[in-house]
């Protein structure tokens, strides 16, 4: 049975290439072994069962309040509502995994005999787990400044798909929920047309409610442009409100 501070010792030159992965130099790297600390690792092998869970629960803080900070500062205009779904698709379990795994964090972790032959090292919710406590251990290390610092390196990139996504989600979203409150029935999406080269495809989609074009949008797939026709009909809604709704009686 060891300690963690032993642990470290031992392992000095593997925590010194992790922090390379990580872009992050660690004032005290024995926090940075224990985030890669698994619980049934220290069960087992540390004398005082330490391990990385305490420092996930401090990382979940941190990561929930940069994210949102980094959000707040990029997406000013955007509303409450947006900001939330972006961040809890942001910081949900697979992205932290591929995350992990795009920094061979399994590399590095400590696994009891258990989770080393059920293959721990490949597992979404261990390699989520300990993403989180490395962002905990940063933040003990040096402070929040230091720990927004490592998440947006880690998670810029993926904004503006994650806002592409929500805003389709949504535009499509509220435009279905008009339609199936008031006649209890979906919009349907069709391609209009469908140009260019296979590398920089254009398609155009309308909207459409029985046989009424309710909106028309184009874009670089087709959910994009089925976003952008939702959009457009829900922009214009008052104008072709009345009139679907005398289309519908008919029918």
């Amino acid at each position: 049975m060891k300690t963690v501070q032993q642990l470290t010792n031992d392992n000095k030159d593997k925590l010194h290439e992790f922090e390379q992965l990580l872009a992050y130099e660690f004032a005290d790297i024995a926090l940075l072994q224990r985030a890669l600390v698994h619980s049934s690792y220290g069960f087992e092998k540390i004398n005082t069962g330490e391990n990385n869970e305490t420092l996930e629960f401090l990382g979940d803080a941190v990561l929930d309040l940069a994210v949102s900070d980094m959000l707040f500062k990029t997406y000013p205009r955007v509303t409450e509502g947006e900001l939330t779904k972006m961040r809890a698709g942001l910081v949900k379990e697979i992205t932290l995994a591929e995350m992990a795994m795009n920094l061979s964090l399994g590399n590095f972790l400590m696994l009891g005999r258990g989770e080393e032959t059920s293959q721990g090292r490949q597992k979404n919710s261990i390699l989520a787990s300990a993403f989180e406590a490395i962002i905990g251990a940063i933040y003990l290390d040096r402070g929040y400044d230091s720990a927004y610092l490592f998440v947006s390196t880690q998670f810029t990139a993926l904004l503006p798909a994650k806002k592409e996504e929500i805003l389709i989600e949504d535009a499509k979203s509220r435009l279905q929920e008009k339609l199936q409150e008031q006649f209890n029935q979906a919009p349907m999406y069709h391609v209009d047309k469908e140009e260019g080269p296979a590398h920089a495809r254009k398609f155009t989609m309308s909207v459409r409610f029985g046989d009424m074009v309710l909106g028309i949008g184009s874009g670089s797939s087709k959910k994009v442009a089925e976003q952008r026709a939702a959009e457009t009909a829900l922009d214009i809604i008052d104008t072709w409100w009345e009139k679907l709704k005398k289309r519908v009686q008919q029918h």
